[in-house]
């Protein structure tokens, strides 16, 4: 009786969900060695975390007693894979034109299902039934999913500031207006338009010297805004499907997909 109860407590995953586990963890691996051989600790590291990072889904399952739906599990180790290895290590942030758009777009797609799922066991849990409307739950979870990726644009502005580490990627713009280069100080923007050429003087990894680009180079503003329209675009997509899921409870084939449920185990 007792073996039962503790087989119970854990949810056996589909050949297919192992299937990635073990590819993503052999390529990660394979990629950790690789790194080590060249003396790059940093990616070292990088591979180290994503391992560390792909425990999450049995933690939760483990510890909090959460399912997770099959397709969700798999959308996010494939995330933190697609963040890390790829964007990370193999440069596809800056080599793949939309990688890191695509990515933002999942995350807000993800938070708001995490949210979601907060709000909604909380709303049906015996003990904590609060009885919140369809609306005002999927509001909730856009507005959790928008929190996330601003700490997260906070992260990455922080990180640039202090260890000059560009995660917010810049974007070479041929126009700008700013009140800062007003020679009369007044609050009345400068416009430049139709830039060709943009000269830096200082030291480039150390060498002094004046270096000419074709453009002037935005420091991350674009990127960031960038990041949290699209992060909203995905929190919206899933704060609707998940509108729809607690107004036809259980009907919804895409949402139930996407949404952990609290297991209730004997």
């Amino acid at each position: 009786m007792a073996k039962k109860k503790f087989e119970g407590l854990r949810v056996k995953k589909s050949k297919g969900v192992i299937a990635v586990y073990i590819i993503l963890n052999f390529i990660v691996i394979a990629t950790l060695v690789d790194q080590f051989r060249i003396g790059n600790y940093h990616n070292v590291f990088m591979c180290v975390l994503t391992l560390m990072l792909f425990n999450i889904p049995n933690i939760v399952d483990r510890k909090l007693n959460i399912t997770l739906p099959t397709a969700m599990e798999v959308v996010i180790i494939l995330f933190i894979f697609a963040a890390e290895i790829l964007g990370e290590i193999r440069s596809f942030y800056t080599m793949v034109s939309g990688w890191d758009t695509m990515l933002h777009t999942v995350n807000g797609f993800l938070m708001a299902a995490i949210g979601f799922t907060m709000i909604d066991i909380l709303n049906n849990h015996p003990r904590f039934h609060i009885n919140m409307s369809p609306f005002f739950v999927s509001f909730v979870s856009f507005c959790f999913s928008m929190t996330i990726g601003v700490v997260w644009e906070f992260f990455e502005f922080g990180m640039d500031y202090f260890f000059l580490t560009d995660m917010q990627k810049d974007f070479w713009v041929t126009s700008f207006s700013s009140v800062a280069i007003n020679p009369s100080g007044l609050n009345e923007p400068i416009m430049f338009k139709d830039i060709t050429e943009m000269t830096i003087t200082g030291l480039r990894n150390g060498v002094e010297g004046t270096y000419s680009y074709p453009a002037f180079l935005d420091l991350g503003v674009i990127d960031t805004m960038k990041d949290l329209l699209v992060n909203s675009i995905g929190a919206l997509v899933f704060s609707v499907i998940g509108f729809f899921y607690i107004k036809n409870r259980g009907k919804s084939k895409i949402a139930g997909r996407f949404i952990p449920q609290f297991r209730k185990d004997k």
